[in-house]
């Protein structure tokens, strides 16, 4: 394959000293994340993040940061949404995410709120979203594109949000965001070794794909669960120098490589759905 650049790697954190750290081992941006609202009722069943970060960590944070970009996902669009991104750019956001967008009025609504003061990125993670995404491509005017692998597999009514990669959804969204040159990235990587879906195979897929976007999850670092500062320095001093090898280590696998993968990604993702749908029928 032609030789890229790395991924940009995102990762979830309101705390400053867990910030410092990613900012200091190669995690391009610290993410807080400020959305709320309807979270709580599509993601109910699910042990996923919910945060309660809130725009005083980005004041908090954001001088912090040395090499790190401070990216704000902000609410769907609502109501509020003009104060809150005013207040979000005044806090010194980056980059703005709008999550759960399904109309290209939400979009444009948001890009005017917005209107250049800082760069915008689109999570692209429900129905709606995939069913207008030709018009809000068309129009423009977002910096990039991310695809929420865990809501949308719950929009689309999926038992493993994984199956997006493997069903070969991921792959017809890529080709639209190549078609408009807007650089795109979907769901998270855990630390190598790690993950239902093996981090490894996770990543040979946004290679594969052209992805340059992922977020770190919480099966790279859960800095909730770790007891001190220096455990979590360990962690990402050592698993995202193992990552960025594995990364330059993309540069030399074939067609023929990636391919294979893919197809092991699919045997792999059907096993982990009918070992989840046995769970659940137990």
């Amino acid at each position: 394959m032609e030789e890229k650049s790395l991924l940009k790697l995102m990762y979830i954190t309101n705390d400053p000293t867990v910030a410092m750290i990613a900012d200091k081992y190669g995690v391009d941006r610290v993410w807080i994340d400020l959305e709320r609202l309807g979270k709580e009722e599509r993601q109910k069943n699910m042990n996923s993040v919910k945060s309660f970060h809130s725009v005083s960590d980005i004041e908090t944070i954001k001088p912090l940061l040395k090499n790190s970009e401070m990216l704000v996902r902000v609410n769907p669009w609502h109501e509020g949404s003009k104060k809150e991104i005013d207040d979000v750019i005044k806090a010194g956001a980056d980059i703005i995410m709008l999550p759960y967008w399904k109309s290209l009025k939400e979009v444009d609504a948001f890009l005017n709120a917005v209107s250049g003061r800082c760069k915008t990125t689109l999570l692209l993670e429900n129905k709606d979203a995939m069913e207008c995404a030709d018009d809000v491509l068309k129009n423009g005017g977002f910096d990039e594109i991310h695809i929420g692998l865990n809501d949308l597999h719950l929009s689309l009514g999926m038992t493993f949000m994984f199956e997006l990669l493997a069903d070969g959804t991921v792959e017809r969204l890529c080709e639209k965001f190549k078609d408009y040159n807007i650089p795109y990235g979907f769901g998270g990587i855990a630390r190598l070794g790690y993950g239902l879906l093996p981090a490894e195979m996770v990543i040979k897929e946004h290679y594969r794909l052209g992805s340059t976007r992922a977020i770190l999850s919480r099966a790279f670092c859960d800095s909730s669960l770790v007891e001190s500062a220096s455990e979590v320095e360990t962690i990402f001093r050592d698993k995202m120098n193992e990552l960025r090898k594995y990364e330059i280590s993309m540069r030399d696998v074939t067609d023929s490589e990636f391919i294979s993968n893919k197809k092991e990604v699919s045997e792999k993702v059907a096993l982990i759905v009918s070992q989840i749908k046995e769970k659940q029928n137990d």
